[in-house]
């Protein structure tokens, strides 16, 4: 149910209220063609996609103008919920599945979400592109995804532009600790469970890497 947003973030605009309404239907009629949601995950698609895609808005507070990448965002997960809450942020969400992309612009455009664009490509292939932030949610281990998102960010520190350093946020769930040794990098850490005190939540993980 959409009340869980409400549980946690009392100051949407109409618009948000509106769009954020519109993902459950939108996604469900999307993936009776395309299916990029399980379909037990379906009708718990405000706790399980979006509240967790907007744990990164908690951390993350995106100024106007920032510029973010999503890598492999398969059906639009953590990218369209954090679209819709940073309207003046700009988003590119990349995929290899040119399908997946295909339901994450039917949504965008049902529900009028204009600060998206899609690409049909794999991050490695991007070149000549930096971003401010690069986010993803369980797409592959942490060494490939740092080695996929380090060449597309700005190096820069927590300053009066961001509230933290540009670098990769993803989310993860489970013992990161080999994947995290495995990595070679040091991230900071957070529960998810912290934030939103859900019990869906009490494994998963907010990962923060910066260059």
């Amino acid at each position: 149910m959409i009340d869980i947003l409400y549980k946690y973030f009392d100051d949407f605009t109409e618009t948000q209220i509106q769009q954020f309404q519109l993902l459950q239907p939108l996604y469900k009629e999307w993936n009776e063609k395309i299916n990029v949601i399980s379909r037990k995950d379906i009708d718990q698609i405000y706790l399980h996609h979006v509240l967790h895609s907007l744990s990164i808005a908690v951390i993350a507070d995106f100024n106007p103008g920032t510029t973010v990448i999503d890598i492999g965002c398969g059906g639009g997960f953590p990218g369209v919920p954090l679209a819709i809450f940073f309207p003046e942020v700009k988003f590119l969400l990349v995929d290899s599945i040119a399908k997946k992309l295909k339901v994450v612009d039917a949504v965008c455009e049902a529900a009028n979400i204009t600060n998206i664009t899609t690409q049909h490509t794999r991050a490695e292939e991007i070149k000549n592109r930096k971003f401010d932030f690069a986010v993803s949610r369980a797409v592959a281990p942490l060494k490939d995804l740092w080695q996929w998102a380090a060449p597309l960010l700005k190096k820069r520190a927590a300053d009066e532009t961001h509230a933290i350093a540009n670098g990769l946020i993803c989310l993860k769930g489970g013992d990161l600790h080999q994947e995290i040794s495995d990595s070679l990098t040091r991230p900071k850490m957070m529960s998810i469970y912290k934030i939103f005190q859900e019990e869906y939540f009490m494994e998963k993980h907010i990962l923060h890497v910066t260059k």
